[in-house]
């Protein structure tokens, strides 16, 4: 039983103590706070106590001063000096100790700190508020380089709008001013050539803004007749620009072709001047079988602007009759050229480009170049004008075709043929030769390279010998040759 009361007794002191401690930790914890927040805030003790002597200083009335303490008061002013002076000199020595660490350092390192404290002080100048200069501004001055673009770039797309419809509908007016005259001369007019059977379309082919063509075929003793009108490029606002210095004129060519036997065997041309000299010294048939000087039209009754040239003065006779006359008397401001050839082959080849080895094929072709009135300042009904130049067109094609050389005349034809022929097998001889020897070359050069890609010895040598009796014949045939032309000198 001893034992028990023992036991009991630290039992009963516990439960007594625990009630005391219980009820203190349940006030320090009114405001809610955890636990372990008041375990962790080690200083919250001392902050209640700074706490309370703010609020005492703040409820306590000022001291009253005693003037009996006030020279007690100023030696503790002074003794404060003193110290304050003394702690001045601690800093100051310090400073200087910084600096000395300092200076060990590297200087950039630390660069940009003087700029930091010159513009802290910069800061507290007054503002310069500076004008914006004028090219700044934002102003229509500012921007002349772009309007001008800007009005160049309109002025081009209006002309080029304005320069296409024009070309278009004086295309336009042509062909209604002569379309009744070719479908009446030719079964076909106007075909594309875009389906395999030839279609009559009835319409203008637009090669581009300022090229319209149109074939015309279906007629007895020629082939066809191509016209292309060429207006002046007036979608194109350079060259309207560069027309104002040197006017040209619209042009509508027209070339037909002709069957090999509706055709004798001449050339001849006549036109402005300058169109003659041009033609004669550009085209291959004019330049050799018309080499003399354009004769002047005179003798019949042509404008002193007009020239000929003639094969034969038999051809012009056969060609300038009184009709022809009268379509070029009266139009002679309208014609530039008119061609009649045989031998047609188009301009002549550049020598430097090398010299053809066959003669260029050829063509029976009559050639009519008119220009439209008005110098570029063209009306539909300067295109109307330009029609009875088209019914010349059509008496021409029969004019040819009637037109033959007595037998004098066709001797002397086709002698010149025969020399133009002969002047061109002689100048291309020496290519001809040329080639000759290349293509001797290149054979023994391909036989050699086969005996020596043979394998077997006995093969090779074989096919050496043999290419050796080979060249020993053709130096014997070359021998006997010399040999019998001796014989025949003799």
């Amino acid at each position: 039983m001893r034992c028990v009361y023992l036991l009991l007794i630290p039992t009963l002191l516990l439960l007594l103590a625990f009630p005391v401690s219980r009820g203190r930790y349940n006030d320090d914890f009114d405001d809610g706070e955890d636990l372990a927040d008041f375990d962790d805030n080690d200083f919250a003790e001392f902050e209640d106590m700074n706490d309370d002597l703010a609020a005492e200083a703040e409820t306590a009335p000022p001291p009253r001063v005693n003037p009996s303490m006030q020279p007690e008061e100023d030696e503790d002013e002074d003794e404060a000096t003193v110290e304050l002076e003394d702690s001045q000199d601690g800093f100051e020595d310090s400073e200087t100790q910084d600096q000395d660490i300092y200076s060990k350092y590297d200087q950039e390192e630390f660069e940009g700190i003087g700029d930091m404290e010159k513009t802290g002080h910069s800061m507290k100048d007054p503002l310069i508020i500076h004008t914006v200069p004028a090219h700044l501004q934002n102003s229509w001055e500012s921007y002349y380089m772009e309007i001008l673009m800007v009005t160049g770039l309109l002025a081009y797309i209006m002309n080029y709008i304005i320069g296409k419809n024009k070309n278009s509908r004086l295309a336009q007016a042509w062909f209604n001013s002569h379309r009744e005259l070719l479908e009446s001369n030719f079964a076909l007019v106007g075909d594309d050539g875009t389906s395999k059977e030839a279609v009559s379309t009835g319409k203008l082919n637009q090669e581009n803004e300022h090229i319209y063509n149109l074939w015309c075929s279906g007629r007895v003793c020629c082939e066809g007749m191509l016209i292309q009108l060429k207006f002046l490029k007036r979608q194109d606002l350079l060259n309207v620009l560069a027309r104002m210095m040197r006017p040209t004129c619209d042009q509508v060519q027209i070339k037909v072709t002709l069957n090999d036997e509706d055709m004798d065997t001449f050339v001849f041309a006549v036109g402005t001047k300058k169109a003659m000299a041009r033609l004669q010294k550009e085209m291959q048939d004019l330049s050799e079988f018309c080499g003399d000087k354009p004769k002047s039209g005179a003798k019949f009754g042509l404008p002193d602007s007009l020239t000929i040239l003639s094969e034969m003065g038999e051809v012009t006779d056969g060609v300038m009759d009184n009709k022809m006359v009268h379509y070029i008397t009266n139009h002679a401001d309208k014609i530039e050229s008119i061609h009649f050839s045989d031998q047609f082959s188009g301009p002549k080849v550049m020598q430097e480009e090398g010299q053809p080895l066959k003669l260029p094929e050829t063509k029976k072709t009559l050639l009519f170049t008119f220009n439209v009135p008005g110098m570029g300042n063209t009306s539909p009904k300067d295109m109307d004008s330009l029609l009875p130049l088209m019914n010349m067109v059509i008496y021409s094609i029969d004019k040819v075709k009637k037109l033959r050389l007595n037998r004098e005349g066709k001797v002397k034809a086709d002698r010149n043929r025969a020399r133009v022929e002969e002047n061109f097998l002689k100048q291309t001889h020496a290519q001809r030769q040329e080639a000759a020897q290349t293509r001797r070359e290149e054979k023994k050069r391909a036989e050699k390279e086969r005996i020596m890609n043979e394998e077997d010895p006995e093969r090779q040598r074989r096919l050496e010998e043999a290419a050796q009796r080979r060249e020993q014949k053709k130096i014997e045939k070359k021998q006997m040759k010399m040999k019998q032309i001796k014989v025949k000198a003799m």
